[in-house]
Protein backbone atom coordinates (compact mmCIF):
# COMPACT_ATOMS: atom_id res chain seq x y z
CA UNK A 1 0.00 0.00 0.00
CA UNK A 2 1.41 3.41 -0.98
CA UNK A 3 1.93 6.19 1.51
CA UNK A 4 1.05 9.71 0.38
CA UNK A 5 3.30 12.73 0.87
CA UNK A 6 0.65 14.36 3.08
CA UNK A 7 0.47 11.25 5.30
CA UNK A 8 4.25 11.29 5.66
CA UNK A 9 4.23 14.97 6.55
CA UNK A 10 1.55 14.39 9.20
CA UNK A 11 3.55 11.52 10.66
CA UNK A 12 6.78 13.58 10.78
CA UNK A 13 5.01 16.56 12.34
CA UNK A 14 3.38 14.32 14.93
CA UNK A 15 6.72 12.73 15.78
CA UNK A 16 8.44 16.11 16.14
CA UNK A 17 5.85 17.67 18.43
CA UNK A 18 5.46 14.52 20.47
CA UNK A 19 9.25 14.36 20.96
CA UNK A 20 9.28 17.93 22.33
CA UNK A 21 6.34 17.18 24.61
CA UNK A 22 7.98 13.93 25.71
CA UNK A 23 11.20 15.78 26.55
CA UNK A 24 9.31 18.36 28.62
CA UNK A 25 7.49 15.60 30.50
CA UNK A 26 10.71 13.67 31.14
CA UNK A 27 12.54 16.68 32.61
CA UNK A 28 9.51 17.47 34.77
CA UNK A 29 9.31 13.88 36.00
CA UNK A 30 12.98 13.75 36.99
CA UNK A 31 12.67 16.90 39.07
CA UNK A 32 9.36 15.80 40.54
CA UNK A 33 10.91 12.56 41.80
CA UNK A 34 13.56 14.55 43.61
CA UNK A 35 10.80 16.57 45.24
CA UNK A 36 8.75 13.50 46.18
CA UNK A 37 11.72 12.09 48.12
CA UNK A 38 12.87 15.38 49.61
CA UNK A 39 9.50 16.76 50.76
CA UNK A 40 8.70 14.03 53.36
CA UNK A 41 12.37 14.02 54.42
CA UNK A 42 12.13 17.77 55.11
CA UNK A 43 8.98 17.14 57.15
CA UNK A 44 10.29 14.11 59.07
CA UNK A 45 13.98 14.88 59.58
CA UNK A 46 14.21 18.68 59.37
CA UNK A 47 10.87 19.61 60.97
CA UNK A 48 10.42 16.43 63.09
CA UNK A 49 6.94 15.55 61.76
CA UNK A 50 5.10 12.47 63.00
CA UNK A 51 2.60 10.17 61.26
CA UNK A 52 -0.29 12.62 61.53
CA UNK A 53 1.76 15.53 60.15
CA UNK A 54 2.99 13.43 57.22
CA UNK A 55 -0.62 12.55 56.51
CA UNK A 56 -1.57 16.23 56.51
CA UNK A 57 1.29 16.97 54.08
CA UNK A 58 0.13 14.31 51.63
CA UNK A 59 -3.44 15.57 51.99
CA UNK A 60 -2.33 19.14 51.26
CA UNK A 61 -0.85 18.01 47.93
CA UNK A 62 -4.02 16.25 46.80
CA UNK A 63 -6.97 18.03 48.45
CA UNK A 64 -7.06 20.54 45.59
CA UNK A 65 -8.71 17.97 43.34
CA UNK A 66 -11.71 18.13 45.68
CA UNK A 67 -11.64 21.93 45.76
CA UNK A 68 -11.26 22.83 42.07
CA UNK A 69 -11.02 19.53 40.18
CA UNK A 70 -14.37 19.81 38.38
CA UNK A 71 -14.23 23.49 37.34
CA UNK A 72 -10.61 22.98 36.27
CA UNK A 73 -11.78 20.50 33.64
CA UNK A 74 -14.34 22.94 32.24
CA UNK A 75 -11.79 25.75 32.17
CA UNK A 76 -9.05 23.66 30.53
CA UNK A 77 -11.48 22.56 27.79
CA UNK A 78 -11.83 26.28 26.98
CA UNK A 79 -8.15 27.18 27.31
CA UNK A 80 -5.05 26.20 25.37
CA UNK A 81 -3.82 23.04 27.07
CA UNK A 82 -0.20 23.78 26.23
CA UNK A 83 -0.40 27.29 27.71
CA UNK A 84 -2.11 25.90 30.80
CA UNK A 85 0.73 23.43 31.36
CA UNK A 86 3.39 26.14 30.89
CA UNK A 87 1.77 28.44 33.43
CA UNK A 88 1.25 25.62 35.94
CA UNK A 89 4.91 24.56 35.60
CA UNK A 90 6.11 28.12 36.27
CA UNK A 91 3.88 28.44 39.36
CA UNK A 92 5.22 25.19 40.78
CA UNK A 93 8.81 26.29 40.11
CA UNK A 94 8.38 29.61 41.93
CA UNK A 95 6.64 28.11 44.96
CA UNK A 96 9.05 25.20 45.38
CA UNK A 97 12.02 27.58 45.12
CA UNK A 98 10.66 29.21 48.27
CA UNK A 99 11.40 26.11 50.40
CA UNK A 100 15.23 26.36 50.33
CA UNK A 101 14.97 30.15 50.70
CA UNK A 102 12.81 29.87 53.84
CA UNK A 103 15.09 27.15 55.18
CA UNK A 104 18.21 29.27 54.57
CA UNK A 105 16.72 32.11 56.64
CA UNK A 106 15.53 29.69 59.35
CA UNK A 107 11.87 30.49 58.63
CA UNK A 108 10.72 27.10 57.33
CA UNK A 109 7.97 25.42 59.36
CA UNK A 110 5.33 22.76 58.83
CA UNK A 111 2.75 25.47 58.23
CA UNK A 112 4.86 26.89 55.39
CA UNK A 113 5.41 23.39 54.03
CA UNK A 114 1.65 22.75 54.02
CA UNK A 115 1.11 26.08 52.22
CA UNK A 116 3.68 25.18 49.57
CA UNK A 117 2.05 21.77 49.13
CA UNK A 118 -1.40 23.35 48.64
CA UNK A 119 -0.18 25.80 45.96
CA UNK A 120 1.80 23.07 44.19
CA UNK A 121 -1.31 20.90 44.37
CA UNK A 122 -3.48 23.64 42.84
CA UNK A 123 -1.06 24.10 39.93
CA UNK A 124 -0.80 20.32 39.53
CA UNK A 125 -4.58 20.01 39.09
CA UNK A 126 -4.48 22.23 36.00
CA UNK A 127 -1.24 20.73 34.68
CA UNK A 128 -2.43 17.13 35.04
CA UNK A 129 -5.89 17.74 33.56
CA UNK A 130 -4.30 19.45 30.53
CA UNK A 131 -1.53 16.83 30.30
CA UNK A 132 -3.86 13.82 30.13
CA UNK A 133 -6.08 15.62 27.61
CA UNK A 134 -3.23 16.72 25.32
CA UNK A 135 -1.93 13.52 23.72
CA UNK A 136 -4.84 13.16 21.21
CA UNK A 137 -3.94 16.62 19.85
CA UNK A 138 -0.33 15.73 19.01
CA UNK A 139 -0.53 12.11 17.77
CA UNK A 140 -2.96 10.17 15.54
CA UNK A 141 -5.66 8.15 17.33
CA UNK A 142 -4.06 4.83 16.42
CA UNK A 143 -0.83 5.92 18.16
CA UNK A 144 -2.40 7.00 21.47
CA UNK A 145 -1.53 3.85 23.41
CA UNK A 146 2.02 3.79 22.05
CA UNK A 147 2.47 7.46 22.96
CA UNK A 148 1.13 6.88 26.47
CA UNK A 149 3.49 3.92 26.87
CA UNK A 150 6.47 6.08 25.88
CA UNK A 151 5.45 8.83 28.28
CA UNK A 152 5.07 6.27 31.02
CA UNK A 153 8.45 4.70 30.21
CA UNK A 154 10.22 8.01 30.81
CA UNK A 155 8.15 8.53 33.95
CA UNK A 156 9.28 5.15 35.24
CA UNK A 157 12.93 5.76 34.31
CA UNK A 158 12.64 8.97 36.30
CA UNK A 159 10.94 7.06 39.10
CA UNK A 160 13.79 4.55 39.10
CA UNK A 161 16.71 6.95 38.88
CA UNK A 162 15.26 10.04 40.56
CA UNK A 163 14.68 8.70 44.09
CA UNK A 164 17.97 6.80 44.06
CA UNK A 165 19.89 9.90 42.92
CA UNK A 166 17.99 12.05 45.42
CA UNK A 167 18.78 9.59 48.20
CA UNK A 168 22.48 9.73 47.39
CA UNK A 169 22.39 13.51 47.06
CA UNK A 170 20.78 13.76 50.50
CA UNK A 171 24.01 12.41 51.95
CA UNK A 172 25.82 15.51 50.70
CA UNK A 173 23.24 18.32 50.93
CA UNK A 174 20.14 19.10 52.98
CA UNK A 175 16.68 18.09 51.77
CA UNK A 176 15.49 21.68 51.09
CA UNK A 177 18.34 22.07 48.59
CA UNK A 178 17.18 18.95 46.76
CA UNK A 179 13.71 20.51 46.40
CA UNK A 180 15.37 23.35 44.47
CA UNK A 181 16.25 20.81 41.74
CA UNK A 182 12.52 20.13 41.35
CA UNK A 183 11.93 23.87 40.87
CA UNK A 184 14.61 24.13 38.16
CA UNK A 185 13.15 21.10 36.35
CA UNK A 186 9.75 22.80 36.09
CA UNK A 187 11.38 25.86 34.50
CA UNK A 188 13.07 23.65 31.89
CA UNK A 189 9.78 21.81 31.34
CA UNK A 190 7.99 25.10 30.62
CA UNK A 191 10.72 26.03 28.13
CA UNK A 192 10.31 22.82 26.12
CA UNK A 193 6.50 23.07 26.17
CA UNK A 194 6.78 26.56 24.67
CA UNK A 195 8.32 24.99 21.52
CA UNK A 196 5.52 22.44 20.93
CA UNK A 197 3.07 23.04 18.08
CA UNK A 198 -0.19 21.11 18.26
CA UNK A 199 -3.45 20.70 16.34
CA UNK A 200 -5.69 21.96 19.14
CA UNK A 201 -8.16 24.56 17.79
CA UNK A 202 -7.62 28.07 19.12
CA UNK A 203 -10.40 29.24 21.40
CA UNK A 204 -11.60 32.74 22.09
CA UNK A 205 -13.59 33.42 25.21
CA UNK A 206 -17.18 34.19 24.34
CA UNK A 207 -19.68 36.37 26.15
CA UNK A 208 -21.68 34.38 28.67
CA UNK A 209 -19.14 31.55 29.00
CA UNK A 210 -18.81 32.10 32.74
CA UNK A 211 -22.53 31.49 33.18
CA UNK A 212 -22.15 28.17 31.31
CA UNK A 213 -19.44 26.90 33.63
CA UNK A 214 -21.87 24.90 35.79
CA UNK A 215 -23.47 23.37 32.71
CA UNK A 216 -20.07 22.40 31.27
CA UNK A 217 -19.10 20.78 34.57
CA UNK A 218 -22.37 18.84 34.69
CA UNK A 219 -21.90 17.72 31.06
CA UNK A 220 -18.51 16.23 31.97
CA UNK A 221 -19.83 14.50 35.09
CA UNK A 222 -22.87 13.20 33.21
CA UNK A 223 -20.71 11.78 30.42
CA UNK A 224 -18.56 9.85 32.91
CA UNK A 225 -21.57 8.56 34.86
CA UNK A 226 -23.56 7.50 31.79
CA UNK A 227 -20.68 5.87 29.91
CA UNK A 228 -20.48 2.26 31.20
CA UNK A 229 -16.72 1.98 30.57
CA UNK A 230 -15.83 5.18 32.39
CA UNK A 231 -18.25 4.39 35.21
CA UNK A 232 -16.45 1.14 35.97
CA UNK A 233 -13.03 2.68 35.55
CA UNK A 234 -13.73 5.49 37.99
CA UNK A 235 -14.86 2.98 40.61
CA UNK A 236 -11.79 0.80 40.15
CA UNK A 237 -9.26 3.65 40.00
CA UNK A 238 -10.90 5.41 42.94
CA UNK A 239 -10.66 2.38 45.23
CA UNK A 240 -7.14 1.61 43.99
CA UNK A 241 -5.83 5.11 44.66
CA UNK A 242 -7.47 5.28 48.08
CA UNK A 243 -5.73 2.20 49.42
CA UNK A 244 -2.49 2.87 47.54
CA UNK A 245 -2.40 6.30 49.20
CA UNK A 246 -2.65 4.66 52.62
CA UNK A 247 0.36 2.51 51.76
CA UNK A 248 2.47 5.25 50.17
CA UNK A 249 1.73 7.82 52.91
CA UNK A 250 3.17 5.48 55.54
CA UNK A 251 6.04 4.06 53.47
CA UNK A 252 8.50 6.86 54.42
CA UNK A 253 7.66 6.30 58.09
CA UNK A 254 8.05 2.53 57.64
CA UNK A 255 11.51 2.96 56.13
CA UNK A 256 12.81 5.89 58.21
CA UNK A 257 11.24 5.21 61.61
CA UNK A 258 9.98 1.62 61.92
CA UNK A 259 12.96 0.02 60.14
CA UNK A 260 15.46 2.86 60.70
CA UNK A 261 17.01 2.43 57.25
CA UNK A 262 17.67 6.13 56.51
CA UNK A 263 16.82 8.48 53.65
CA UNK A 264 19.52 7.13 51.33
CA UNK A 265 18.14 3.61 51.55
CA UNK A 266 14.63 4.98 51.06
CA UNK A 267 15.67 6.65 47.82
CA UNK A 268 17.41 3.52 46.57
CA UNK A 269 14.50 1.23 47.53
CA UNK A 270 11.93 3.42 45.82
CA UNK A 271 14.15 4.02 42.80
CA UNK A 272 15.22 0.43 42.12
CA UNK A 273 11.75 -0.88 42.93
CA UNK A 274 10.10 1.29 40.31
CA UNK A 275 12.04 -0.43 37.53
CA UNK A 276 8.94 -2.61 37.47
CA UNK A 277 7.06 0.35 36.03
CA UNK A 278 9.67 0.75 33.30
CA UNK A 279 9.32 -2.93 32.42
CA UNK A 280 5.54 -2.51 32.26
CA UNK A 281 5.75 0.49 29.92
CA UNK A 282 8.18 -1.29 27.59
CA UNK A 283 6.23 -4.55 27.40
CA UNK A 284 2.65 -3.21 27.37
CA UNK A 285 2.34 -2.64 23.58
CA UNK A 286 3.21 -6.30 22.94
CA UNK A 287 1.00 -7.48 25.80
CA UNK A 288 -1.93 -5.44 24.43
CA UNK A 289 -1.38 -6.96 21.01
CA UNK A 290 -2.19 -10.37 22.53
CA UNK A 291 -4.72 -9.56 25.23
CA UNK A 292 -7.74 -7.26 25.51
CA UNK A 293 -7.56 -4.09 27.61
CA UNK A 294 -9.91 -5.38 30.34
CA UNK A 295 -7.79 -8.47 30.91
CA UNK A 296 -4.57 -6.46 31.03
CA UNK A 297 -6.05 -3.99 33.53
CA UNK A 298 -7.37 -6.72 35.85
CA UNK A 299 -4.06 -8.62 35.91
CA UNK A 300 -2.18 -5.39 36.58
CA UNK A 301 -4.34 -4.56 39.60
CA UNK A 302 -4.02 -8.06 41.06
CA UNK A 303 -0.24 -8.00 40.64
CA UNK A 304 -0.07 -4.66 42.45
CA UNK A 305 -2.19 -6.00 45.32
CA UNK A 306 -0.10 -9.13 45.80
CA UNK A 307 3.12 -7.11 45.75
CA UNK A 308 1.90 -4.71 48.44
CA UNK A 309 2.00 -7.58 50.94
CA UNK A 310 5.78 -7.11 51.09
CA UNK A 311 5.49 -3.76 52.90
CA UNK A 312 3.82 -4.85 56.16
CA UNK A 313 5.80 -8.11 56.11
CA UNK A 314 9.07 -6.12 55.99
CA UNK A 315 7.85 -3.94 58.84
CA UNK A 316 7.08 -7.00 60.99
CA UNK A 317 10.67 -8.27 60.92
CA UNK A 318 13.15 -7.79 63.75
CA UNK A 319 14.59 -4.28 63.95
CA UNK A 320 18.14 -5.64 63.73
CA UNK A 321 17.46 -7.09 60.28
CA UNK A 322 18.64 -5.11 57.27
CA UNK A 323 19.05 -7.14 54.08
CA UNK A 324 15.73 -9.01 54.16
CA UNK A 325 13.55 -5.89 54.74
CA UNK A 326 15.37 -4.04 51.97
CA UNK A 327 14.92 -6.96 49.56
CA UNK A 328 11.23 -7.25 50.44
CA UNK A 329 10.67 -3.53 49.97
CA UNK A 330 12.42 -3.53 46.60
CA UNK A 331 10.46 -6.56 45.37
CA UNK A 332 7.21 -5.14 46.69
CA UNK A 333 7.80 -1.77 45.04
CA UNK A 334 8.89 -3.51 41.81
CA UNK A 335 5.76 -5.66 41.57
CA UNK A 336 3.37 -2.97 42.79
CA UNK A 337 4.67 -0.45 40.24
CA UNK A 338 4.68 -3.03 37.44
CA UNK A 339 1.03 -3.83 38.07
CA UNK A 340 -0.05 -0.23 38.66
CA UNK A 341 1.66 1.11 35.52
CA UNK A 342 0.26 -1.72 33.39
CA UNK A 343 -3.21 -0.83 34.61
CA UNK A 344 -2.68 2.91 34.31
CA UNK A 345 -1.43 3.00 30.70
CA UNK A 346 -4.26 0.74 29.58
CA UNK A 347 -7.01 2.64 31.40
CA UNK A 348 -5.82 6.11 30.33
CA UNK A 349 -5.66 4.96 26.70
CA UNK A 350 -9.17 3.50 26.94
CA UNK A 351 -10.47 6.76 28.41
CA UNK A 352 -8.89 8.84 25.65
CA UNK A 353 -10.43 6.61 22.97
CA UNK A 354 -14.01 6.54 24.25
CA UNK A 355 -14.22 10.29 24.92
CA UNK A 356 -14.87 13.04 22.31
CA UNK A 357 -11.89 15.41 22.04
CA UNK A 358 -13.90 18.47 23.02
CA UNK A 359 -14.72 16.83 26.37
CA UNK A 360 -11.34 15.30 27.19
CA UNK A 361 -10.42 17.78 29.93
CA UNK A 362 -13.86 17.62 31.57
CA UNK A 363 -13.82 13.83 31.46
CA UNK A 364 -10.32 13.76 32.96
CA UNK A 365 -11.23 16.29 35.65
CA UNK A 366 -14.42 14.43 36.59
CA UNK A 367 -12.51 11.19 37.04
CA UNK A 368 -9.66 12.86 38.92
CA UNK A 369 -12.13 14.65 41.17
CA UNK A 370 -13.20 11.28 42.52
CA UNK A 371 -9.91 9.43 42.17
CA UNK A 372 -7.53 12.10 43.47
CA UNK A 373 -10.15 13.66 45.69
CA UNK A 374 -10.19 10.49 47.75
CA UNK A 375 -6.44 10.70 48.33
CA UNK A 376 -6.40 13.45 50.99
CA UNK A 377 -9.04 11.51 52.92
CA UNK A 378 -6.90 8.38 52.64
CA UNK A 379 -3.76 10.30 53.65
CA UNK A 380 -5.38 11.80 56.75
CA UNK A 381 -6.89 8.42 57.64
CA UNK A 382 -3.47 6.79 57.20
CA UNK A 383 -1.87 9.37 59.48
CA UNK A 384 -4.57 8.93 62.14
CA UNK A 385 -4.53 5.13 61.99
CA UNK A 386 -0.72 5.08 61.91
CA UNK A 387 -0.66 7.12 65.12
CA UNK A 388 -3.28 4.99 66.89
CA UNK A 389 -2.85 1.39 65.74
CA UNK A 390 0.68 1.56 64.30
CA UNK A 391 2.22 1.77 60.84
CA UNK A 392 2.32 -1.97 60.09
CA UNK A 393 -1.35 -2.76 60.94
CA UNK A 394 -2.38 0.22 58.84
CA UNK A 395 -0.35 -1.12 55.90
CA UNK A 396 -2.28 -4.41 56.14
CA UNK A 397 -5.50 -2.40 55.69
CA UNK A 398 -4.05 -0.96 52.49
CA UNK A 399 -3.22 -4.44 51.25
CA UNK A 400 -6.72 -5.78 51.98
CA UNK A 401 -8.36 -2.93 50.08
CA UNK A 402 -6.06 -3.33 47.08
CA UNK A 403 -7.52 -6.73 46.20
CA UNK A 404 -11.01 -5.25 45.76
CA UNK A 405 -9.93 -2.95 42.94
CA UNK A 406 -10.04 -5.55 40.15
CA UNK A 407 -13.73 -6.43 40.64
CA UNK A 408 -15.20 -3.57 38.54
CA UNK A 409 -12.83 -4.41 35.65
CA UNK A 410 -14.01 -8.01 35.22
CA UNK A 411 -16.05 -8.40 32.02
CA UNK A 412 -15.19 -4.94 30.62
CA UNK A 413 -13.80 -6.02 27.23
CA UNK A 414 -17.16 -6.08 25.43
CA UNK A 415 -18.10 -2.70 26.86
CA UNK A 416 -14.80 -1.21 25.66
CA UNK A 417 -15.25 -2.57 22.14
CA UNK A 418 -18.78 -1.23 21.84
CA UNK A 419 -17.90 2.20 23.26
CA UNK A 420 -14.74 2.83 21.19
CA UNK A 421 -15.29 4.75 17.92
CA UNK A 422 -13.32 4.04 14.76
CA UNK A 423 -9.84 5.66 14.95
CA UNK A 424 -8.98 8.80 13.00
CA UNK A 425 -6.40 8.52 10.26
CA UNK A 426 -4.35 11.37 11.69
CA UNK A 427 -4.32 14.49 13.77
Amino acid sequence: MSVSVSDTAVSEASSSRFLRFWTAQTVSQVGQRFGMVALPVVAIETLHAGAAEVGYLTAALTVCYLLIGLPAGAWVDRWSKRTTMIRAAVVRAVVLAGVPVLWAFDQLSLVWLYAVAVVVGLASVFFDVAYQSYVPFIVPDQDIERANARLESSAQISAAGGPAAAGLLLKAVSAPVVIAIDAVAYVVCAGFLATVKDSEPSRREKAGEDSRLARDILDGVRFVVVNPVLRRLILSVGVSNFFATITMTLTPLLILRTLGLGSTVMGVVLGVGTLGGLLASLTLPKVRARFDAGTVMAVGLLLAGVSMVAFPVAGSLDESAFVIPVVLLVLGQFGMTWGAVTFNIAQVSVRQRVCPKNMLARMTASIRFVVWGSMPVAAILAGWLGSHIGVVPCLWIGVAGAFVTALPIIGMDRLIQSATPAPDSGV
